[in-house]
């Protein structure tokens, strides 16, 4: 009884666990309505995977034609190089339907012509839980960058301040004073007007007739005294 127990109770773990497992396996349609194909631009298919998450068993399917594309998983580097040298797997026939039996990064890329280096490529990141888990960083595909729109430098050159105006100093030489006429004195006597027929009083001798005048006085008497002694 306790044997046949045991059996009933491993058969409904190994139910439980299948069940759990088709629930959480998930098939995702490769660029969905695209298919895989040369993509329109070159982060088409990074876009798409940028908002999924993926888990072990989960299952890719990659819808092309055949003779016209594959698909191939390789490493990182030949990734970055779009070198389809030794792949770790390759599918030629399309669909093709990959399941996710490892955890960590895969790499997968179209070895026909130059189509991965147009962007027929996808990296992705498979985690053991349904958390989102951040998708493996890939090389940038180089894009035209828009020339910056260069902002007009303003003018450095100030307009030059008007030139200080310096007061003139006061001369240090005093201007004379104007000079005022002086008015006529009020005082001065008219000269009385001669008399007619009168003649005029003779002038005073000079002072020069005064002196020879009286030299020649002092003369003679110098004379005189000598004659007396």
């Amino acid at each position: 009884m306790a044997r046949r127990l045991n059996m009933v109770f491993l058969v409904a773990l190994a139910v439980t666990a299948l069940i759990q497992s088709s629930v959480a396996q998930t098939t995702f349609q490769v660029g969905d309505a695209l298919g895989w194909t040369i993509p329109p631009n070159t982060a088409a298919y990074s876009t798409w995977a940028s908002n999924k998450t993926f888990t072990l068993n989960d299952i890719l399917v990659f819808n092309f034609t055949t003779g016209q594309h594959d698909v191939a998983r390789v490493s990182k580097a030949n990734y970055d190089s779009c070198n389809p040298a030794n792949p770790i797997s390759i599918q030629n026939n399309g669909p093709a339907t990959l399941t996710l039996n490892e955890t960590g990064a895969h790499y997968y890329i179209c070895t026909i012509s130059s189509h991965c280096s147009l962007g027929q490529k996808l990296a992705i990141n498979v985690t053991t839980t349904t958390s989102p888990a951040p998708q493996p960083s890939t090389s940038p595909t180089a894009t035209p960058t828009p020339a910056p729109t260069v902002a007009p430098v303003p003018s450095t050159h100030a307009p030059a301040p008007a030139p200080p105006t310096t007061a003139t100093p006061p001369s240090s030489t005093t201007s004379p004073p104007p000079t005022t006429a002086t008015p006529p004195s009020s005082t001065t006597t008219p000269s009385a007007p001669t008399p007619t027929g009168v003649s005029a009083p003779p002038p005073p001798p000079s002072s020069a007739t005064s002196l020879g005048v009286t030299g020649l006085c002092a003369t003679f008497l110098s004379i005189v005294i000598a004659l007396l002694y």
